[in-house]
């Protein structure tokens, strides 16, 4: 997985590994008799222009965003994989469909990570090296939310220990926090966080994505599950972690 330009640059390879992983582990899962399977898809799997928020029914209603169309089209798949062992085999599948994610492990590549730890290692770099500007693509405008990993990880073993479907009922929900920012506020956020006081550049000549996907998080709210930690709270945390990341990396060599 990545961001835009990882996308763009290896559809074959997004699309391949992704099929080949999933297939393999929700398959072996059932014929080795696992009790309860939950497979985590993305909120990308969403028609481009869904009605926001995004509820669960949107699905396969509308184009995908051509800018990650393929890592969409396998999370699909194996959505649908869960679905058809359920209905055929009575196999207990459930799905996580997550906003954007952060936090620790993440992948901070300098060209194929997404949006925010993207942003992470260009903002502490900058301010390393007191550069007087930073340069992000597109316009800054589209909306977007971000939900740490820590708050999916609850969301994970909630839904696993108090969601059972009834028959007839969608069996995957959306995780997300609820609350969205723009880009532009993102990167503000990022830059307050590592300290960069440069002026903050932007290249419309780079594709935005999806102008919004807020994902409706009613019926897992429903339930009693909420997001607990909130973006500055969270960014802070991982700014600190990838500095000390940096750090080990550098006494290491």
């Amino acid at each position: 997985m990545g961001g835009i330009q990882a996308n763009s640059s290896y559809p074959a390879d997004f699309l391949l590994e992704n099929l080949k992983i999933q297939t393999h582990v929700i398959e072996t899962a059932w014929r080795s008799g696992v009790r309860r399977l939950l497979f985590l898809g993305s909120s990308c799997i969403y028609p481009k222009f869904a009605e926001q928020p995004i509820r669960e029914e949107a699905l396969l209603t509308g184009p995908l965003e051509p800018t990650n169309e393929w890592y969409a089209i396998a999370k699909i798949a194996g959505l649908k994989l869960c679905e058809a062992l359920r209905q055929q085999h009575g196999f207990d599948t459930i799905n996580l469909m997550p906003t954007n994610l952060y936090g620790p492990g993440d992948n901070y590549h300098p060209t194929n990570s997404h949006v925010l730890p993207a942003l992470i290692r260009r903002f502490h770099e900058a301010a390393e090296t007191n550069a007087p500007s930073v340069t992000c693509w597109g316009t800054g405008s589209p909306l977007r939310e971000f939900l740490h990993v820590d708050d999916l990880g609850e969301a994970c073993v909630f839904a696993l220990e108090h969601w059972i479907p009834a028959p007839g009922e969608l069996t995957y929900l959306n995780v997300d926090t609820g609350v969205d920012l723009s880009i532009r506020e993102l990167a503000e956020a990022v830059a307050t966080a590592t300290g960069y006081q440069g002026a903050i550049e932007w290249d419309s000549s780079k594709p935005d994505g999806t102008p919004k996907k807020q994902l409706d998080v009613s019926r897992l709210a429903t339930m009693g599950w909420r997001a607990r930690i909130p973006l500055a709270e969270g960014l802070a945390g991982t700014v600190e972690l990838f500095r000390e990341g940096l750090a080990q990396h550098l006494v290491r060599l």
